[in-house]
């Protein structure tokens, strides 16, 4: 539904016509859908709304329209009948409705951030049940979905992430983007990161010449890391670089003796690793990954190796993937896309000498941190290679020995996989139902690729047999599912 509020200024706007700026509607809200949106309708149109909740009636202003995009995509800048789970936003520069009275749109980051907690989690098994039922045909009473969330995450949903991706504004100041726009807005913190990174003296550096700033966090210790993105126009310039280079190594030598810096160079080709030009410490950080039922273990994770932001993250998946998997003592697992090894540590110690474990892990850095990692378990096997070689080896030389990266003869009893945000589509999937596991373990924290992949797998004969939702981003639209599929 729509209606005029002739005092906001609202334009009635033609079916088909580019949109001019700024055009407000007023809408009913629908359901919420995956990437942090509610559906309305306007003249016919799908209005994708962000900053609402689903039952609200709400004042949008229309950010991106026209003639060449079907839907509208808006924010909400007033509530005219709010929901009973809206709640203050803990984080201004990403509060719509503070952002659209002071004349600029928020930040992106936490498009969760104005719904209370419990409810978020609902909204996010809603979301997750209603993708997987819709694209992955999976039956609704085979979904008995409940996001588990985190305690220490209570009430406000902040100082949990360790891993932050910074744009850098045309006066070099440290910003963070506008969703679906160039446009960035400089920042002096973020509250969603762990209380060290306020402590780092970043804000007023100058970071001209680069295209971003990352900083990692080590979860569990004191270590640090910042990574400086070159533009290309810098790094194709010897003299342009080094001159940059000078700079940066200045500023940021007034950083804390835990705090290591790296400058990292556009890859040379596409698909390729940036090069990395040290500036002060290690290009790694220490992780350490504690579980109660299955031990500890200490990682090395270079600053371009996945790891899961959450602090917490790593432990709580650790645990659930090991049980989905159930590794028993001589078992034989894949661990596909293993990142620095985080899963295949935990294997590996279950399925003990008489075992093997196949880390597979196409990125080199990571897969230099899993062999790192991994050096102490002579039962796994780090293979530098993608999920699609590795499988077509296997089926092409069962016979190969684990120590050169093989199966031995030996029959797969889990395949445990983490794609990235794509899924691992069909030809992984298929080599993988021909390799013959006796089950997969799926980690995803793409509902929309996960599902894809569970309709492909149903396809192939798989059911789904349990699941777990983590709800390990607090106060955005994103969720990580440890699904585990047999054989029917």
């Amino acid at each position: 539904m729509t209606g005029t509020m002739p005092s906001m200024g609202q334009r009635e706007v033609a079916e088909d016509a580019v949109v001019p700026e700024p055009v407000l509607l007023v809408l009913d809200v629908g359901q919420m859908v995956h990437g942090g949106y509610c559906v309305a309708h306007h003249l016919g149109r799908v209005v994708f709304v962000r900053h609402a909740i689903p039952g609200e009636r709400v004042v949008a202003q229309v950010t991106d329209a026209g003639p060449s995009v079907r839907p509208w995509w808006a924010d909400t800048v007033q509530v005219v009948r709010a929901s009973e789970h809206r709640r203050a936003h803990p984080w201004k520069l990403a509060d719509s409705l503070r952002a659209y009275r002071i004349g600029r749109r928020p930040v992106a980051g936490a498009e969760y951030g104005h719904i209370v907690m419990d409810h978020q989690r609902r909204l996010k098994a809603q979301v997750f049940r209603d993708t997987m039922t819709r694209i992955g045909r999976v039956r609704p009473d085979e979904l008995d979905i409940h996001v588990l969330g985190r305690r220490d995450d209570e009430p406000a949903g902040l100082h949990w992430s360790t891993r932050h991706q910074f744009r850098v504004s045309p006066s070099g100041r440290l910003s963070l983007p506008v969703h679906r726009s160039p446009v960035t807005v400089p920042v002096r913190n973020a509250p969603p990161a762990l209380p060290a990174l306020g402590e780092l003296p970043l804000w007023d550096l100058d970071f001209s010449g680069a295209s971003g700033v990352e900083v990692a966090l080590s979860g569990h210790t004191r270590e640090a890391m910042v990574r400086v993105l070159a533009t290309p126009q810098v790094a194709a310039s010897m003299g342009a670089l080094q001159s940059r280079l000078h700079g940066w190594r200045g500023q940021l030598s007034g950083l804390p003796d835990h705090v290591s810096a790296v400058v990292a160079l556009p890859p040379r080709q596409p698909g390729g690793e940036a090069e990395l030009i040290g500036l002060r410490g290690e290009d790694w950080l220490p992780e350490r990954v504690s579980s109660g039922r299955y031990g500890t273990r200490a990682f090395r994770v270079s600053g371009d190796a996945f790891w899961h932001p959450h602090r917490d993250a790593p432990a709580v998946l650790v645990e659930s993937v090991m049980a989905a998997a159930d590794p028993r003592p001589g078992h034989v697992v894949a661990d596909l896309y293993a990142g620095a090894g985080l899963f295949s540590a935990f294997l590996a110690e279950a399925v003990g000498p008489q075992g093997a474990v196949l880390a597979v892990e196409a990125a080199a850095r990571a897969s230099q941190d899993a062999r790192q990692n991994l050096r102490d378990l002579p039962q796994v096997a780090v293979l530098h290679d993608t999920a699609e070689r590795a499988t077509a080896g296997w089926l092409h030389e069962p016979g190969l020995p684990p120590a050169a990266g093989g199966l031995g003869g030996r029959r797969l009893d889990a395949v445990v996989l983490g794609p990235p945000h794509a899924g691992a589509g069909p030809a992984v999937l298929g080599r993988v139902h021909r390799l013959g596991p006796g089950r997969i373990v799926y980690v995803s924290a793409n509902p929309v690729s996960l599902a894809h992949d569970t309709r492909h797998l149903a396809e192939l004969g798989w059911r789904l047999d349990a699941v777990e939702v983590h709800d390990l981003h607090p106060n955005t639209h994103r969720m990580v599912a440890v699904c585990r599929f047999t054989r029917r």
